[in-house]
């Protein structure tokens, strides 16, 4: 019976109805607002929950697809993320064009960001909880594993996996 009156008084209770407010609100910041300034090739999908941030430093290639709960940073001032025609991002991807400093003695907020381009080339693959730091470029058809962090560059066709991600291989050619 207890537990009855508890979700009863959950209904009734007005923190329930401002958190979907603030739920709202960050979902208009972090999509809504954003995904009109992309630049966007022609049958680019993404699902709706993906969150974007300084989307004018954006370019999503044709034909590309972003997975549900992914999130593309490009950096509050120069940092840029390019993704190449047919790129595949899995759910929960995540790709930041800005960082930190580092210096002793100075709390990390107050540290000056350091933002560095993305590219992802055309017809790559990014497994699932990938992330891709600020300043690397992913080849052409490589492919990243799952739960991968990719700190530098990534050659053409690598297969890389790992934290952080090391070239564990590369793909095959095509059959004739």
């Amino acid at each position: 019976m207890k537990r009855y009156l508890r979700a009863f008084g959950s209904v009734l209770d007005p923190r329930v109805y401002f958190h979907a407010f603030r739920l709202l609100h960050f979902y208009g910041y972090a999509h809504v607002r954003q995904v009109p300034l992309l630049t966007r090739g022609p049958r680019v999908t993404f699902a709706p929950n993906v969150s974007f941030r300084n989307a004018e430093r954006i370019e999503i290639g044709a034909g590309s697809h972003i997975g549900e709960y992914s999130t593309i940073w490009a950096g509050n001032a120069t940092g840029r993320v390019t993704l190449g025609e047919k790129c595949l991002l899995a759910p929960r991807v995540t790709l930041t064009a800005s960082n930190y400093a580092i210096v002793r003695g100075i709390p990390v907020m107050d540290q000056p960001k350091i933002e560095r381009d993305i590219t992802i080339g055309p017809g790559v693959w990014l497994g699932a909880d990938t992330v891709v730091l600020a300043g690397v470029t992913v080849g052409e058809g490589a492919i990243v594993a799952a739960g991968a962090v990719v700190t530098k560059d990534v050659p053409p066709h690598a297969i890389v996996g790992g934290v952080p991600a090391k070239v564990l291989g590369y793909r095959p050619e095509a059959a004739a």
